[in-house]
């Protein structure tokens, strides 16, 4: 019952704040009509004169007072009803909605997505009672960690909630948190290391492989660490190290592991050696020339691999190595016109369009106008 009156105060207060301005007389420009009004009662002040002055005799003056004034009246109606009407009007509408259809609109949406049978219950019984609500769990375990700083065990439980949730800068600090208090161990390392990769749009950081090296002397069989280790290899330009990396990874993964598919897709980015899959004849050729021929041999190869895609485009691996040795060249214009036509005969939804656009997000070559 005390809500229902709480309510009709409120909803009493806000009309009463909304009806003030409507109960004041809307102010309208004078128009012509008014203009008429002042020029009649300057003509009954003008006969006044006249009649005193003995211009005009009293029946003449009695005559033409009684017809200006029965103009004035007319003039004043016009203006009246001019100027008054169609704002009353309005305003009289305005106040039957706010009086009325207001209040009458917010009950029954109240009454649709409302619970007006649900006891109050303050915040400190819902923080208690959080449920399956996830923004009360987290403002609980922030309201006890607030008030116990030193629990390890809330930090690790909060780190990785932050982490699902976006909140990187959040996420850092409660894993840096839970590591201080709680010790290592290569879920908090792993978890740490991916938050500051995160932070840094996806560059593993020194912080981030220290972390990382440091999980994997823990646990010597951790994929996560492993594959993290690797992107940074290839992220520092040792490609054939990061290769190597990524091989190793995949021959110790299971057949089922889900993250299995995102290290092939790196080794088949990396390529053999990058650059279009020369035989080995090529390979000992290119290790006698000087820099310049070599450079020549290169491009060479990527234009016979070029050909050889625009007769058969159903090539995907061709596609694969052809960008990936563009980016090599320092040909990012023709990287990413090469994926663009791609993604034409390999739409971006399909298995290998996805391969595409991940090989282009790892080369950061734009997939802009390509099959999207």
């Amino acid at each position: 019952m005390l809500f229902w009156i709480l309510v009709a105060i409120l909803t009493a207060a806000v009309a009463a704040i909304l009806l003030l301005p409507l109960l004041r007389r809307p102010v309208v420009a004078a128009g012509d009509d008014s203009h008429d009004v002042e020029v009649y009662r300057d003509q009954l002040e003008e006969l006044k004169r006249d009649q005193a002055t003995g211009l005009i005799g009293a029946t003449e003056a009695e005559l033409a007072r009684a017809e200006v004034a029965r103009r004035l009246i007319a003039a004043s109606k016009a203006e009246a009803k001019g100027r008054a009407s169609p704002a009353e009007r309005r305003n009289l509408m305005a106040q039957v909605f706010v009086i009325v259809m207001l209040p009458a609109i917010g009950l029954c949406l109240y009454i649709a997505g409302g619970r007006p049978d649900l006891p109050a219950q303050p915040l400190a019984e819902r923080l208690a009672n959080p449920g399956n609500d996830i923004n009360m769990l987290i403002a609980r375990a922030e309201n006890h960690l607030a008030r116990n700083p030193q629990d390890g065990a809330g930090w690790d439980l909060l780190a990785p909630i932050y982490y699902r949730g976006g909140r990187m800068e959040d996420a850092a600090n409660a894993f840096s948190q839970a590591i201080r208090l709680l010790g290592a161990s290569p879920e908090r390392l792993d978890g740490h290391a991916e938050t500051l990769i995160a932070l840094a749009n996806g560059i593993v950081t020194a912080e981030a492989r220290v972390q990382l090296e440091q999980s994997l002397k823990l646990k010597a069989d951790n994929p996560r660490a492993k594959y993290y280790l690797a992107l940074a290899l290839e992220q520092e330009g040792k490609k054939p190290e990061a290769r190597a990396a990524f091989e190793a990874l995949a021959k110790e993964a299971p057949a089922d592991a889900p993250w299995l598919p995102l290290v092939n897709r790196h080794i088949a980015s990396l390529g053999e050696n990058q650059l279009g899959n020369p035989t080995a004849e090529d390979v000992a050729a290119a290790e006698g020339m000087a820099t310049g021929d070599r450079q020549q041999m290169i491009a060479g190869m990527v234009e016979s691999l070029a050909s050889k895609l625009q007769e058969n485009p159903d090539n995907f691996e061709g596609w694969m190595r052809i960008i990936r040795s563009y980016v090599v060249l320092d040909q990012r214009p023709k990287a990413e016109a090469a994926l663009q036509t791609a993604l034409k005969t390999f739409p971006a939804a399909s298995e290998n369009g996805k391969q595409l656009l991940a090989l282009a997000k790892d080369l950061s070559i734009s997939a802009e106008g390509g099959g999207q």
